[in-house]
């Protein structure tokens, strides 16, 4: 219990504050596509050099957990994601704002952040030791099954069917491939300078989600959205807190599934969030309302991404090892201090590291709090004519991929993902499992290149890819990934098969 007694410490004034700005400030960089969570703390990371480092990592664990959160805005009501960790919430969510739900849909996005962010951090509170020595049982064979395990999300993923999912799967992973080899140095498919340094994931995931929306939205002219969203209803908050209890499934899903990805070093929240997603769905008995604007989809996707930050925290904390992105900018933040993490942090620093900790779990509050407040007015956005919003979300778009690497080629390379994802909707594939390759490609082959590496020094590749529990684990659960997606397309097929026959019986009749 030694961070009650410095929990006060947290709402001093300058700390107080600072938590708050850090706070708004994620909300609004996490609402504009492109910045992604790792690249808003290190923008904040010049503005904590006069601050001591209590307050500097305030300031940045604050934007850090409001970021995951804010991304959920863009995702929302114009389908773009605002970091790779909110992909999932486009899928549900953007269904529920073109029914004129988007104001309830954010409500419920941010009480379930809110939610599996305060799990997060209570895990990181109270069982960090322990969770720590977990963490490392993690080598890149188990890396790999996780990945594969990503891979079999693919084929059931807002798809028309198994087969495209997996079509654009497995178009995402070849994208993957460009650019160079990072263990041999050659070059791989780079037709042109701009992917000679490989397709970087946040314009790729703009181009994917937004250049198709901008050019349907310039194909309809100046006619507004879609009629149903025209009028925004109404939804009290008090209603979306009662909903996201109800759904405890999801939440309960999308908690866990968060907190125990967030722990796997080099994993990340988009991983999380599609797992927690993916799992819901199989689990719900309303499976197919999934994608036609379900609660539950946002639910988990929420609950998820928020609730991997503060494991994400416990590799880094207590073993000096980032385990995520953003959590590799965290510790250039300690460094910058003067303080190194490692097993004596909590004893060399307590009030650093507990004030620290203590001011995610108020920030999530905090969170919750203003984004709540900000959902209705943000909600309007609906009201804007196509024209508009088309040119607004373009300019967003080129801002976000420009921004990445300050290059051209960026933008070049959203504009033509953007342009052959349009062509690739129209025969019913669709973005988010082409992303999901394109995000776990890197993944699976570098931790499987290192695992033959270690395997050729050690023993057999099949012995070490193919042994121990927690191989074991991840494999079978995998199997049954498969499995049951087989078996569902099976079932929907047969399903469809009925119905069209009872069909035909009527109309003979």
């Amino acid at each position: 219990m030694e961070f009650l007694a410095y929990f006060g410490d947290v709402f001093t004034p300058i700390n107080f504050g600072l938590l708050m700005i850090g706070t708004i400030g994620g909300l609004i960089l996490g609402a504009t596509p492109g910045l992604s969570p790792t690249m808003a703390v290190a923008l904040l990371i010049p503005f904590t050099f006069k601050l001591d480092p209590t307050q500097g990592l305030i300031l940045l664990g604050a934007a850090y957990t409001s970021t995951v959160a804010g991304g959920a805005v863009s995702a929302i009501l114009l389908k773009i994601p605002g970091a790779p960790a909110n992909i999932a919430t486009t899928l549900d969510g953007h269904a529920m704002a073109r029914k004129g739900q988007g104001a309830r849909a954010l409500q419920l996005s941010f009480v379930a952040s809110a939610v599996g962010g305060v799990f997060g951090v209570l895990l990181l509170i109270f069982l960090t030791p322990l969770l720590a020595q977990w963490a490392l049982a993690f080598g890149p064979s188990h890396l790999f099954w996780l990945a594969i395990l990503g891979v079999t999300v693919i084929g059931s993923l807002d798809s028309s069917s198994v087969v495209k999912g997996l079509l654009a799967g497995c178009i995402g992973l070849w994208l993957s491939t460009i650019g160079f080899d990072d263990i041999m140095g050659a070059q791989r498919f780079i037709f042109h300078p701009s992917v000679s340094g490989g397709i970087n994931v946040i314009p790729a995931l703009i181009g994917l989600f937004a250049i198709p929306q901008v050019i349907s939205m310039f194909a309809k002219g100046r006619q507004r959205l879609d009629a149903e969203v025209i009028t925004v209803e109404r939804h009290p908050i008090a209603d979306a807190v009662r909903e996201v209890f109800r759904r405890s499934r999801a939440l309960v899903i999308g908690t866990l599934s968060g907190s125990v990805i967030g722990l796997i070093p080099g994993v990340g929240g988009q991983i999380a969030g599609l797992v927690a997603y993916d799992q819901a769905r199989k689990m719900s008995p309303e499976r197919d309302s999934f994608g036609k604007g379900h609660s539950e989809g946002v639910i988990a996707a929420e609950s998820a991404n928020n609730a991997m930050v503060g494991p994400s925290l416990v590799p880094l904390l207590t073993l000096s090892i980032p385990g995520s992105p953003t959590a590799a900018v965290l510790l250039g933040g300690l460094l910058i201090h003067g303080i190194f993490p490692g097993s004596d942090l909590f004893d060399n620093y307590p009030g650093v590291a507990w004030t620290f900790i203590n001011s995610m779990l108020v920030g999530q509050i905090l969170m919750c709090i203003f984004g709540l407040y900000v959902a209705g007015l943000a909600a309007r956005v609906a009201r804007v004519p196509n024209a508009v919003m088309a040119a607004i979300v373009l300019g967003l778009a080129v801002f976000g991929s420009y921004s990445v690497q300050h290059s051209m080629g960026d933008v070049y390379v959203m504009m033509a993902l953007g342009t052959g994802m349009f062509f690739l909707e129209r025969f019913g594939f669709s973005a988010a499992p082409l992303v999901l390759g394109l995000i776990l490609g890197p993944i699976a082959e570098a931790n499987f290149v290192q695992g033959a590496m270690i395997a050729t020094a050690t023993s057999s590749i099949g012995a070490y890819f193919f042994t121990g529990l927690l191989n074991m684990v991840l494999i079978a659960v995998v199997v049954a990934s498969i499995a049951y997606s087989v078996w569902m397309e099976l079932r929907s097929r047969r399903y469809t098969t009925k119905e069209d026959a009872v069909a035909q019986e009527e109309a003979a009749t």
